[in-house]
C-alpha cells in the first residue's frame, strides 16, 4: 500500500516538474506591430454595478485605434443599475462603439447564451472575452493584434491575475488562482493544453462557428473558456497558442466571502465530469488522489510512525514543486505571495480541494448571481 501511495506522488511531482519545464518552454512576448486586426470585445454582466465602474474606466484607456474595435455588453437580467451604469458611460464617451444587448435565455448556461447572442451580433473577425469585473490593460488589444501577426493563431489564451488584498482568504484565493494558472502556461508549454480563463481569451469567429460553439457543452452551467478550448485543440492543434505578455494580463478579483469562494470552486469543479481530453482528465484525478492521500495519511499518522514518515516525505515534496511552479508563475503575472500564508495554505488545501470535489460529485448544484445551477 504504502509503495502505491509513494507511486501516485511521484507522478503528481513529474506532471507538476514537466508543467514547470512547460512554463520555461513559453517565451515572453514582446513585439509590436502596426494596428491591423479588428476585434469585438465581449462581456456578460449580471447586477454588477460595484465593478462595471473601474471596467469601463480601464475600457477607455484602451491603447487601440477606436474603428478597430467595439464592445458589446449582454446584460443578462441585472435587477440593479448596470444598464445604467454603461449607458452614462456611453454617453459621455461617444467616440467609443458600444453596444447593450439583452440575453434572451437562462436555460442551461446563462453566461453561454449571453455569450452566443453576441458573437451572432459582432461585427469583427476577432471574438475577445472578459468579465465584468476585470481590468483590461491600456496594451491589451495591442498585445493580441501584435501576436494575431506574429503567430498566425486562431484561439489565444493569456493571463489573469488577482487584484489580492492582504488578507488570508485572498491570499489563500489568489495562491489557489496561480497554481490553476501555472498548470495552465506549463500545459500549453508542453503542447497539451488543458485550461484557460474565459477573463482573457481571443478567438476567430469564424472558427467559433466552424466548431459549433458551445453546442454539446450549453446545458452545463460553467465552462465557456475550457470546453471550447477543447474544441478548438481537436481540431486545430497548432494553432491553439498562449500569449505570455504582462502587456496583456487582466486583473480580476477574489471573492469577499468564503461562502462565494466555495461556490466559484464548486461551479468550477462541476464542469469537470464533462472534459473530453484525457490528459485534462489525467491530472484533475491525480490531484484529487495526490490530496486525499495526504488526508489519509495525515488522520493514520497519529496511530503509525510508517505513515509519519511517508506523509513527511510525500508532503514535503509536494510542498517544494508546488512552490516552484507558483513561484514561475507569479514571475509572469508580476506579483508575490506572502510564504507564510503560502506554507498555511498548503496545510489547509488538501482537505479544501478533496471536500469541494466530493461535494460537486455528491450534490451537483451550486449557487452563483443569484441562481441555482445543476452541473
Amino acid at each position: 500500500m504504502i509503495a502505491l501511495l509513494i507511486f501516485i506522488a511521484l507522478t503528481y511531482n513529474i506532471i507538476i516538474i514537466a508543467f514547470i519545464i512547460g512554463i520555461d518552454a513559453i517565451e515572453i512576448f514582446t513585439e509590436i506591430k502596426k494596428p491591423k486586426n479588428k476585434f469585438s470585445i465581449v462581456i456578460p454582466f449580471r447586477n454588477e454595478r460595484e465593478n462595471l465602474p473601474d471596467l469601463l474606466k480601464s475600457i477607455a484607456t484602451i491603447n487601440y485605434p477606436k474603428n478597430l474595435f467595439e464592445i458589446l455588453l449582454i446584460d443578462d437580467y441585472s435587477k440593479d443599475n448596470s444598464v445604467k451604469i454603461i449607458e452614462t458611460f456611453t454617453s459621455k464617451n461617444t467616440d467609443f462603439n458600444i453596444s447593450i444587448l439583452k440575453n434572451k435565455n437562462t436555460f442551461g448556461s446563462p453566461k453561454k447564451n449571453a455569450l452566443k447572442l453576441a458573437i451572432k451580433k459582432s461585427k469583427f473577425d476577432w471574438i475577445i472575452t472578459t468579465d465584468a469585473d476585470c481590468l483590461v490593460p491600456k496594451n491589451w488589444l495591442q498585445s493580441f493584434n501584435s501576436f494575431i501577426e506574429t503567430h498566425h493563431p486562431i484561439f489565444i489564451a493569456a493571463p489573469v491575475k488577482y487584484e489580492a488584498e492582504n488578507s488570508f482568504l485572498n491570499s489563500f484565493q489568489q495562491l489557489n488562482f496561480t497554481s490553476l494558472i501555472g498548470s495552465t502556461i506549463g500545459s500549453f508549454g508542453l503542447k497539451k493544453p488543458i485550461f484557460c480563463n474565459g477573463a482573457n481569451l481571443c478567438y476567430l469567429k469564424s472558427s467559433f462557428i466552424e466548431v459549433n460553439g458551445f453546442n454539446g457543452n450549453n446545458k452545463i452551467a460553467s465552462g465557456d473558456d475550457v470546453f471550447l478550448l477543447e474544441k478548438m485543440t481537436e481540431k486545430y492543434p497548432k494553432k491553439v497558442k498562449y500569449l505570455n505578455s504582462t502587456a496583456v494580463i487582466v486583473t480580476t478579483k477574489p471573492e469577499k466571502t468564503w461562502n462565494n469562494f466555495i461556490n466559484q470552486q464548486l461551479r468550477w469543479a462541476g464542469k469537470s465530469g464533462s472534459y473530453t481530453n484525457n490528459f485534462t482528465k489525467f491530472v484533475g484525478i491525480l490531484v484529487f488522489l495526490e490530496n486525499l492521500i495526504l488526508i489519509g495519511l495525515f488522520f493514520t499518522s497519529f496511530f503509525s510512525f510508517t505513515a509519519l514518515i511517508t506523509l513527511g516525505v510525500i508532503y514535503s515534496s509536494k510542498l517544494v514543486f508546488d512552490s516552484i511552479l507558483i513561484s514561475k508563475t507569479e514571475k509572469n503575472l508580476n506579483i508575490k505571495s506572502n510564504y507564510f500564508q503560502y506554507l498555511i495554505s498548503g496545510m489547509i488545501y488538501p482537505f479544501f480541494s478533496v471536500i469541494i470535489a466530493l461535494t460537486s460529485l455528491l450534490f451537483k448544484g451550486f449557487t452563483w448571481k443569484g441562481r441555482n445551477f445543476k452541473k
